[in-house]
């Protein structure tokens, strides 16, 4: 199985062009693919989840299945660390 964990930017290299150079962000954003699409273009069970709630019976319905499995979990770019948003890291710089 597959987990995508997705929030449409490339994360580590826009956490420090915010703390270095707070709201000049240059190349970070992504426009991704359908991965659900894709995965079931292939023959896999694909599945979206954007709600954390809706994680686990995902999982189980894709742990279930005959054959490989993607989740495409969509998670909130501003959350870019358990312990920091964009908006504090983007606040603290100098």
């Amino acid at each position: 199985m597959v987990l995508v964990v997705n929030n449409g930017m490339y994360g580590t290299i826009r956490m420090h062009q915010e703390r270095l150079f707070p709201g000049r962000v240059v190349g970070t954003e992504l426009v991704n693919p359908d991965f659900v699409g894709w995965a079931r273009a292939f023959g896999a069970y694909g599945e979206l989840v954007v709600r954390s709630k809706d994680f686990p019976d995902a999982l189980e319905r894709a742990l279930g299945q005959d054959r490989p499995a993607l989740l495409e979990l969509r998670v909130d770019p501003e959350a870019i660390t358990p312990r920091q948003t964009l908006s504090e890291i983007r606040s603290a710089a100098p």
